[in-house]
């Protein structure tokens, strides 16, 4: 709790850096090449701020890159099409150019953050594969008591959907107000099915995976995310799944 605590004001410090850095370097820029706008181009002084959007929206910060876009519009207009130091334009290829850096600052933008979330994505794949693979090999050792093995898919799934608690209950479920997560990623509440995307995890009742050995099942895993709203993916949704199943050979065994 310390460590996520203290890292919020250094994640919050980057980020206003990021964004006042945002305002101000496209504002020296054009400051900087108004001293020698007779012998450039518009097109070279639009790819000098762009450069500054792109570096904005490498941040992972959507305003930093919205505000570096904007920023450069207004003072690339301000420094560097005619009337010079005044916000209009009289020409209209400079208007063009000036309405194109906007656009491309905004387009640039997205597909950076659209770059940040698809690594994202990926990191918390391999993590989910590597929790997997970590929970079959200690299966697959034996070594473990059925308690630790339990205690660690637990502990696997509770941070794979983004819940409170779970913990491992032996035998089925016999309340019909608690809702089953299938191995699709599928989650059923009585008749009815619950849109997890749009709504998320219950936070009124337990959700149940179920620990199946053929059409047995020894056991099921009751997780419960009644603090906050969770809205774990599909994805995560069957990997939690797929870590239960691990521990039917252990529950079985006993």
């Amino acid at each position: 709790m310390s460590d996520w605590s203290e890292g919020m004001p250094i994640a919050r410090r980057w980020r206003n850096l990021a964004r006042l850095g945002a305002l101000v370097l496209p504002l020296v820029s054009c400051a900087a090449l108004s001293t020698i706008r007779d012998t450039i181009t518009p097109a070279t002084a639009v790819l000098v701020l762009v450069l500054w959007v792109v570096a904005a929206a490498a941040s992972g910060d959507r305003l930093a890159g919205v505000l570096a876009a904007v920023s450069g519009g207004v003072w690339f207009d301000f420094f560097l099409t005619e009337p010079y130091q005044r916000f209009t334009i009289a020409d209209s290829d400079d208007i063009e150019a000036t309405v194109l850096l906007v656009v491309i600052g905004a387009v640039v933008s997205e597909i950076a953050l659209w770059g940040h979330r698809q690594q994202g994505r990926a990191a918390r794949r391999s993590g989910y594969l590597e929790g997997v693979l970590g929970t079959a090999k200690v299966v697959s050792e034996g070594d473990a008591p059925a308690s630790a093995l339990i205690e660690i898919v637990a502990r696997q799934i509770t941070d794979v959907l983004e819940a409170d608690t779970c913990r491992f209950v032996a035998g089925p479920v016999h309340d019909t107000r608690i809702a089953i997560l299938d191995h699709d990623g599928v989650l059923t509440r009585g008749d009815h099915t619950v849109d997890v995307d749009r709504v998320g995890l219950p936070t009124d009742e337990h959700v149940a995976l179920l620990v199946r050995r053929g059409v047995l099942v020894p056991g099921h895993f009751l997780v419960s995310a009644t603090s906050r709203v969770a809205y774990p993916s599909r994805e995560q949704r069957r990997v939690a799944v797929l870590l239960a199943g691990q521990v039917a050979g252990a529950v079985d065994a006993n």
